[in-house]
């Protein structure tokens, strides 16, 4: 009986000891804390691509990296975000969407922050990017998007394009007043439809848009996106069809860019400057080549002709 009891001991001792050095990992040479606006497929996408690209970067070069991901949910909440990266003085912050860039910046003039799904830099700073930001842009050519929509719609004088967006999201609010001259260039009526809590009012004002336009254009807009489900089944069950910025499976075609690539390109470039290759000086804002996408099952069902090209 003693024999066994000493026997239990040291199994348990030994499992003690294995357990205290097995949780002593050795701690990774770099550390990133990558801050997400909220989820939505583009986002997450965006993110998805940015750990892809800086993992792989990283097995290359025989490095380790810990990625630290983090949710903010909403805009106010990016800075409680970007706070706790800071206070643990982590080597680099990726922001994902406008709010948890300007966050970033707000709180660090030090830490090299990349952004990525953001559309106008120099506008979101007033001109002046500050130091230690850079990234990509999900900018598209709002000229083309907005002939895209006139030539397959077939859009004449005095019809109504309905833009809708989340008046709190300063990248919408940059990609109305773009599409909006370039329609009104044509003569076509452009009207915005806002909302700032989508709980509660975006499907009011989806059906005020959908009976009064002949179509909706839905910018890169973060809380649109998280809803589109909304805006989609309404603008289908009146027969209005939906161009979105972003992509997505409500809108009857789209001219944009892969989120997942701009992630990607954004997650090589943090893996330059992580391993001194590269300083952020060395880049500039960088945007993607837009593709276009047809949804030939809603074009059909909305009596769009799909060009054969």
């Amino acid at each position: 009986m003693k024999k066994i009891l000493s026997l239990v001991l040291i199994l348990a001792l030994t499992l003690s000891v294995a357990l205290v050095f097995g949780s002593c990992a050795p701690a990774a040479d770099y550390t990133v804390g990558v801050c997400q606006l909220m989820k939505h497929d583009s986002l997450d996408q965006a993110t998805q691509g940015f750990i892809d690209a800086l993992n792989k970067a990283m097995n290359d070069a025989g490095k380790t990296v810990d990625i630290q991901l983090q949710v903010a949910g909403e805009p106010r909440l990016c800075a409680t975000v970007i706070n706790t990266f800071t206070a643990k003085n982590v080597d680099l912050i990726m922001a994902n969407a406008t709010p948890a860039l300007t966050a970033a910046a707000e709180a660090t003039s030090t830490i090299p922050v990349l952004g990525t799904s953001v559309t106008d830099y120099l506008d979101t700073f007033g001109g002046n990017i500050p130091a230690n930001v850079g990234g990509t842009s999900d900018a598209v050519p709002f000229d083309d998007q907005a002939e895209m929509m006139i030539e397959t719609l077939g859009l004449v004088k005095g019809d109504k394009v309905g833009v809708i967006y989340c008046s709190d999201e300063s990248n919408s609010i940059i990609q109305y007043n773009a599409v909006k001259a370039l329609f009104e260039s044509a003569e076509i009526v452009v009207e915005a439809y806002t909302f700032s809590d989508a709980a509660t009012e975006l499907s009011a004002i989806t059906n005020n848009a959908a009976a009064e336009c002949k179509a909706i254009y839905v910018p890169s807009d973060n809380t649109v996106a998280q809803n589109d489900t909304i805006v989609g089944s309404i603008c289908q069950d009146n027969n209005v069809p939906v161009f979105t910025s972003y992509g997505g499976t409500i809108c009857y075609a789209s001219l944009a860019i892969d989120y997942y690539d701009l992630g990607y390109r954004t997650g090589e470039m943090a893996a330059e400057i992580l391993l001194g290759t590269k300083t952020l000086a060395d880049f500039e804002i960088e945007v993607l080549e837009p593709s276009t996408v047809y949804n030939e099952e809603l074009c059909e069902a909305l009596g769009i002709a799909v060009p054969k090209n």
